[in-house]
């Protein structure tokens, strides 16, 4: 396949969040605030590139040949556990700020189905290394276009004459309900499924 077209596909066209539905946890839970959402992430981009790449040669040196395969769900929590821990470090040491804005959403992204599907998708789908790599910087750039996009609506959502009964997560899910069908189009558009 194109490496443009996946691209495309996972950024735009099937895009983790708003087409997919994963990785609604940290979608909701971090996109109070643009900075946050943007700290979350640059977080998620270089740990769903790292995990793509250290779980599609684990599986394909490894697993595969030792007849392991049963073994990759535990594998690649593993691997996407340790980068966690690096980012976690690192921001911590670093950018104390957004390690504390992130609160317990940055260690949820060890869980976040999100940069697990990736890894289970470069398998199923028979990507190459380079489409791997292009599917999991496609995706993770979309999964910050809709939390970033996001945030900033709720952002906007907060000083918006709204009835009480619909404040916080009631117009966060009407408000990411018609996000999604805005990005329903692109599939007419670019004739990608």
């Amino acid at each position: 396949m194109n490496p443009g077209k996946i691209f495309l596909a996972a950024f735009l066209v099937n895009n983790i969040i708003l087409m997919r539905f994963i990785g609604l946890c940290p979608f909701f839970g971090v996109s109070t605030s643009v900075n946050t959402s943007i700290g979350m992430s640059a977080a998620v981009l270089f740990v769903m590139l790292l995990a793509a790449w250290v779980s599609w040669i684990l599986y394909h040196a490894i697993l595969l040949p030792l007849g392991l395969v049963f073994l990759r769900t535990a594998v690649f929590i593993l691997v996407i556990a340790t980068l966690v821990q690096f980012v976690e470090m690192f921001l911590k040491r670093y950018v104390r700020h957004l390690y504390s804005a992130m609160g317990i959403y940055l260690p949820l992204i060890t869980t976040n189905c999100a940069i697990l599907a990736v890894t289970f998708f470069n398998i199923d789908y028979k990507f190459n290394i380079l489409q791997g790599t292009v599917f999991a910087l496609g995706t993770a750039l979309g999964f910050a276009l809709a939390i970033i996009l996001f945030s900033a609506i709720r952002e906007r959502l907060e000083d918006a004459p709204i009835s009480p009964a619909f404040k916080g997560y009631p117009i966060a899910f009407i408000g990411a309900a018609l996000v999604s069908l805005a990005f329903m189009g692109f599939t007419a558009l670019f004739g990608i499924s």
